[in-house]
């Protein structure tokens, strides 16, 4: 999940952005058309934020999952950047015809595996009850006893072979067309699976990874072409398209509004965090996580509102970053939950843990 991560950094924070500069060289779109694209694209934006986070929740209970490092929030913006970098030389370098046909079938099983991890639950309960759900266990370990370690556990059963066969009908239809509804149930499957199994541990580690970011995000889409060239030549199913000309050309519409993974899936796993947070108050009501679910909402306008005023691509987390941690904080401040807030992690008994086996040994 890290290196998809990374390509979604790497090429997908400027799609919505980018827009602007290619709308420029279509025929323009009504105010009818453009006004449905852009609903349709904060929409999209918004589920997968508000069923990653609720997944992460119960995800977080039932397993102990890897979790971001100060340290590792720190050196991923250059990490991006290197990534970034490496693509612009190789589609300089290389035909963008044949990256693309290896990246296609790259991002075809990934997206199978995706959609079928984020269908699973629902097609389940389709399956005829005729059908018997019979549970399998893959396993591959290294070493015996406590040393042992499992390169391979993994549980299934044939009611996710039904799903898996579904979602590759969809892998299909994407593999011979390329159709924008077939990329954006990818795109959607991706965005919800990275909110769901990507943990930040703290607001500290949240807040560096996406200052980071709010600076990466600025620089390579102002500073340089790497960005646009990138996001121009790299097709992958790593962002939600809406078509702009939707009713006057129908499913055969081409003028496309763009929105990036790495804006959705970024700012998510920070959003989720304040989920997890708004459960350990053990409140009734999600006060940060809705605040911060209204602040990306209208970061997104803000982004999007900018991008057609100046006609010129915009960093989107130029604007959601500051109004995804600013605004928590500033709430934090008001109810008097701050040094909560800051204090707060996912995993305090993993420190205990620590501190038994230092006390062991």
């Amino acid at each position: 999940m890290a290196d998809v991560v990374n390509l979604i950094v790497a090429q997908a924070t400027e799609n919505v952005k980018e827009n602007a500069t290619n709308a420029t060289a279509k025929p323009p779109s009504t105010p009818e058309g453009m006004a449905m694209a852009y609903g349709s694209i904060v929409i999209m934006a918004l589920l997968p934020i508000f069923f990653g986070a609720y997944r992460s929740v119960n995800y977080h209970k039932e397993n102990k999952p890897e979790k971001m490092t100060k340290k590792d929030a720190a050196i991923f913006p250059i990490m991006a950047s290197c990534a970034l970098v490496g693509l612009y030389v190789v589609f300089k370098l290389f035909s963008k015809e044949y990256i693309n046909l290896l990246l296609t079938g790259y991002f075809f099983f990934l997206g199978v595996l995706a959609l079928t991890h984020l269908l699973s639950p629902v097609v389940s309960k389709l399956v005829p009850a005729a059908i018997p759900n019979i549970p399998f266990h893959i396993t591959f370990k290294q070493g015996e006893g406590e040393s042992a370690q499992y390169l391979i556990n993994y549980r299934f059963s044939s009611y996710d072979v039904v799903s898996l066969a579904a979602c590759s009908l969809v892998g299909a239809w994407y593999l011979i067309q390329k159709h924008w509804i077939a990329n954006n149930l990818f795109g959607l499957a991706f965005a919800v699976n990275a909110v769901e199994l990507l943990h930040l541990n703290n607001v500290i580690t949240g807040c560096i990874l996406l200052c980071g970011l709010f600076f990466y995000d600025i620089f390579w889409v102002f500073g340089t072409d790497v960005m646009v060239t990138v996001a121009k030549s790299f097709e992958a199913p790593i962002k939600l398209v809406f078509p702009q000309d939707l009713l006057q050309n129908g499913f055969a519409a081409n003028n496309f509004a763009m929105l990036g993974l790495g804006d959705i899936v970024i700012p998510g796993i920070f959003i989720a965090l304040l989920l997890r947070f708004d459960h350990s108050l053990k409140r009734q009501t999600k006060t940060y996580f809705h605040a911060a679910c209204l602040a990306y909402f209208l970061g997104l306008m803000a982004t999007i509102f900018v991008m057609h005023i100046f006609k010129h691509a915009q960093p989107a987390l130029l604007y959601l970053v500051p109004a995804c941690v600013g605004t928590p904080l500033i709430l934090a401040l008001v109810k008097g939950d701050l040094t909560a807030l800051f204090k707060y992690e996912d995993s305090p008994e993993d420190k205990v843990e620590d501190k038994k086996k230092e006390e062991k040994s």
